[in-house]
């Protein structure tokens, strides 16, 4: 996978230099609110948890989850991409970011990153995002990015909560 830069940011795949950040975004507790995760409880659990989920995800799909440096520091901020999930049998626009860089518009800027990678280097036609029923900014993100509402569905790693699932089609002449 190849760096992409989306103006204020530079989207990269995960390596395990990342572990400091990658456990910071697995532990502040408003970042995971909404997405089931219980936080981690060490940065060896977060090591796993970055070889099973991103690292390993390049390797069996060539995409997965990256990191979004902001330019201005090199600081790894949070993550977007996109994710094979088994269970809407569909690959997923995700994305996460520290709370001290919300409301700037970079799951957007990410998001539409995303997008044409997924149509343009993937040949995707289709995308999905999962959205917790409370979490009202990660629905307007998807809004934004020309997603609308398909459905429900329950997942085993958020208990008893269906979760709204978004789409979106990704179409050969539409500008991103």
């Amino acid at each position: 996978m190849q760096a992409m830069d989306t103006g204020r940011l530079i989207l990269r795949p995960f390596d395990e230099n990342d572990l400091d950040a990658f456990y910071r975004l697995g532990t502040v507790a408003e970042a995971i609110r909404y997405v089931g995760n219980t936080p981690f409880g060490s940065r060896e659990q977060a090591l796993q948890a970055m070889r099973d989920g991103p690292l390993a995800d390049y390797e069996k799909h060539g995409f997965g989850r990256v990191a979004c440096v902001w330019k201005d520091s090199g600081e790894v901020i949070g993550f977007s991409g996109l994710k094979y999930m088994a269970a809407v049998d569909a690959v997923e626009l995700g994305y996460r970011f520290l709370p001290e860089y919300w409301g700037l518009g970079l799951a957007t800027e990410s998001g539409r990153a995303c997008l044409r990678l997924a149509r343009d280097v993937y040949a995707l036609d289709r995308l999905v995002g999962l959205v917790h029923p409370d979490n009202a900014g990660s629905a307007r993100v998807l809004g934004k990015l020309g997603f609308a509402v398909e459905g429900r569905v329950s997942l085993d790693f958020i208990p008893d909560t269906p979760v709204e699932v978004f789409a979106r089609r990704l179409l050969a002449d539409e500008a991103l």
